[in-house]
């Protein structure tokens, strides 16, 4: 894709909060939704959205994966009865995973809208009533500054759930192995916490920050030109985590800011079983073991570089140590994560959904 002749505009770190400003006209910012059968949660999603006069929100481009709940139907209904021209409805053949969706959609935002910035969130994932607001003010702020500074490329939202806590799967994080501080935290029995955003900076300034997540993730068309687009072959999972590493490696500089909020809906959250098991150690369905596990380990490489084997050894004995909590399917799960560390070592990405399913068949008992 050739590059325009004017780059978008980028966004300096301002202090938090910033007050929700109206939107000026020159900047364009269009929103790209994946949805896969939560015609519900879509539907919460894109009235959230269109609530967004168009200053504020130019256009939405959903990008439905091969739905089977008739959300197809229903998108294509809804628009006509709407009269919305802002809703650009993109239609895959087949099911794409999270990392296909974006793909589709970012281009299609690129290509057929001409935006300054992007925002992007999964069918469950939206803005709080303020939240592009806040970010259009963020925008305003930087107008107003000298232009010669070096300005966010991109900008991750403070994601919370509908009740008001911290969303802990949507948190950014800060890479430990470029940064002594995270490093040193994790190292000493930090975890998770010693090099994600800590809860207090969700009342603080705005942050620099290495990774997050695709829920409420503004990046603006000219990192979009530089960087290209997320890599369809991954699927599922740490789509969002390779692409933003590989960002602010290639110099980008992303944005943590309290001041744009959004809300992530995410049910698999409060159920006993569902999504959520690949946070706990068991995964439903099984054969996400096998993407969840190459991609990270993928992730892993980048961020760790020339520590990454020492690393190896470290995370292997404890993915090996989920066989326990995957009884009946004990013969599917090592299949599974077996190849998962074969092609994750070998950055083997072009392994077809249906090869997958495959590994994941259990053995009927006789």
């Amino acid at each position: 894709m050739t590059s325009q002749t004017v780059p978008s505009p980028v966004l300096s770190p301002v202090p938090s909060p910033v007050a929700p400003l109206r939107a000026q006209a020159s900047l364009c910012l269009v929103a790209v939704v994946v949805t896969y059968n939560r015609l519900d949660k879509l539907q919460a999603t894109l009235a959230r959205l269109l609530q967004s006069p168009a200053q504020e929100l130019a256009a939405v481009v959903v990008v439905d994966n091969a739905s089977t709940d008739g959300t197809g139907a229903w998108l294509q209904s809804w628009q006509a009865a709407q009269s919305e021209p802002r809703l650009d409805i993109v239609s895959s053949a087949a099911n794409r995973g999270g990392a296909g969706g974006f793909e589709m959609g970012m281009r299609r935002a690129m290509e057929r809208h001409d935006p300054d910035w992007l925002v992007l969130m999964d069918d469950d994932g939206r803005p709080t009533p303020d939240g592009l607001a806040c970010f259009h003010g963020l925008a305003m702020h930087q107008a107003a500054q000298d232009p010669s500074q070096q300005g966010w490329d991109a900008v991750a939202a403070a994601v919370y759930f509908p009740t008001g806590g911290i969303c802990e799967m949507n948190r950014p994080s800060r890479n430990p192995f470029w940064h002594r501080r995270e490093f040193l935290r994790t190292l000493f029995g930090g975890g998770r916490s010693g090099f994600h955003v800590q809860p207090s900076d969700y009342e603080g300034a705005g942050m620099q920050i290495d990774v997050t997540s695709f829920v409420g993730f503004f990046i603006s068309a000219a990192a979009v030109r530089r960087q290209g687009y997320p890599d369809p072959d991954l699927f599922i999972y740490g789509d969002d985590g390779l692409y933003t590493l590989e960002l602010t490696k290639a110099g980008g500089r992303i944005g943590f800011e309290p001041a744009v909020r959004f809300e992530h809906d995410l049910s698999t959250f409060v159920a006993k079983d569902g999504a959520e098991g690949a946070q706990r150690g068991r995964f439903i369905p099984l054969w996400k073991v096998y993407y969840y596990h190459r991609n990270l380990l993928m992730l892993y490489r980048l961020a760790a570089g020339w520590l990454f084997w020492p690393v190896l050894l470290v995370i292997v004995p404890k993915w090996l140590s989920k066989l326990r909590l995957h009884p009946g399917e004990r013969r599917a799960f090592l299949r599974l994560i077996s190849r998962a560390i074969w092609d994750g070592l070998r950055r083997e990405r072009r392994v077809t959904h249906a090869s997958v399913l495959d590994l994941a068949r259990t053995e009927k008992p006789g």
